[in-house]
């Protein structure tokens, strides 16, 4: 459903609702999670019905619908199928059911619920979906957000449309089942991917909470007289950890080395989060995080499959803009991020060896054959640019 038609549509109905929508689920199905979101960004009640354990139920639910899919979804009592064909709603479409479930109510037991209601039979949550189908739900809200938000080379962010979108109020609902994820079941692609999607909505959804950093003192601190630091802080509780954008970054990616002005690694040896971490630093997670300021790399999302190629996509794209990478023939010269003075570990002892990574990443072009040229010929200066700070707010 488009946002724009949604917003209109919650506009219109604003009255007291006399019906509701049922929908009929079972446990650790990602399309019911996207159908009941879907719904209750339309303000409309919700009533999810866990067929999983009712036969009763369930065999009325095939026999009038036609289907053994779920989820099935009913407007008071019009049955209009599952997720792909709410979805797929025209606004012509959605328009009369919506007004039909907010003036009419529902018809004396059209619907069957299950014969005992208990804390399984009538769903409150999602228990049992698998971590894997929760990251890919969370990335899919993820991808609508950046759409609709996010500027064409992924640089700039609407914060003010952002916060008022109704992709915003869907990922919020669905990061709370953030704390029932099992992590240890994700594979190192799942678990590369998932964290850096979820440290880059992380970073913006604590902007939108505590409000952005204009410099890098005010990115250490939350506010003025307070020493709690923001990437310190800000956090989501996942599979029942903590985890702050610093654990993301430096205890995950990172495998739990030390950060900028970090005595202490991320996790002691007897954290439970040490589990996690990968078993090595990734280098290529300095091209692909972004933390909110306009010399970050650009945000994009991340998917299992074939993420190595995805994360050298980000490398290249990166060497190649100016902010980046910058190589000066004529005064033998090569500027580069401070991401790579702050990271140097991740990249190589020397400045040698770190340029050598930097050409063997960047893609066939001018820069890398002049970088290419300089290395092969010694005395090459190495220098860094300045890195802006300021908010990546296209206000």
């Amino acid at each position: 459903m488009n946002v724009f038609f949604t917003d209109l549509l919650m506009a219109v109905f604003e009255n007291h609702t006399a019906g509701r929508v049922t929908l009929y689920s079972v446990p650790g199905c990602l399309q019911c999670l996207q159908a009941k979101a879907a719904l209750q960004a339309l303000k409309l009640p919700v009533c999810d019905v866990d067929v999983s354990n009712d036969a009763a139920v369930r065999t009325w639910l095939d026999k009038m619908t036609g289907s053994s899919t779920v989820p099935q979804i009913f407007f008071n009592d019009i049955h209009i199928g599952g997720n792909d064909i709410l979805q797929n709603l025209t606004t012509e479409e959605l328009e009369p059911l919506v007004r039909l479930v907010k003036e009419k109510p529902v018809p004396p037991e059209a619907l069957p619920l299950p014969a005992v209601t208990s804390p399984g039979s009538i769903k409150r949550d999602s228990r049992a979906i698998t971590a894997s189908e929760l990251s890919e739900a969370l990335r899919n809200l993820i991808m609508n957000l950046y759409s609709d938000h996010l500027s064409a080379d992924g640089k700039s962010v609407d914060y003010k449309g952002l916060s008022k979108s109704t992709w915003y109020e869907r990922y919020c609902e669905l990061a709370v089942y953030l704390q029932r994820l099992d992590l240890l079941s994700l594979t190192h692609e799942e678990r590369l991917a998932f964290f850096i999607n979820v440290h880059n909505v992380l970073v913006i959804h604590g902007f939108l909470r505590l409000g952005f950093p204009k410099n890098m003192w005010q990115r250490l601190q939350i506010k003025d007289n307070d020493d709690v630091q923001f990437f310190n802080y800000v956090s989501y509780l996942i599979g029942g950890e903590v985890f702050t954008l610093q654990d993301i970054k430096n205890g995950v990616l990172r495998g739990n080395r030390k950060g900028i002005a970090q005595l202490l690694k991320p996790f002691s040896k007897n954290d439970p989060r040490l589990q996690v971490a990968l078993p090595e630093p990734e280098p290529f997670i300095h091209f692909a995080l972004n933390s909110g300021a306009k010399s970050c790399p650009a945000i994009r999302t991340y998917t299992p499959k074939d993420i190595g190629n995805q994360l050298q996509m980000a490398a290249e794209a990166f060497l190649e803009a100016d902010n980046g990478c910058i190589v000066d023939s004529i005064k033998r010269e090569v500027k580069i991020s401070q991401i790579f003075k702050w990271y140097k570990a991740d990249f190589g002892d020397t400045d040698e060896q770190m340029l050598n990574w930097i050409l063997n990443h960047m893609r066939d072009s001018h820069k890398k054959t002049c970088l290419k040229t300089l290395l092969s010929t010694g005395n090459v200066n190495v220098s860094y640019m300045a890195y802006d700070c300021a908010t990546n707010s296209t206000d």
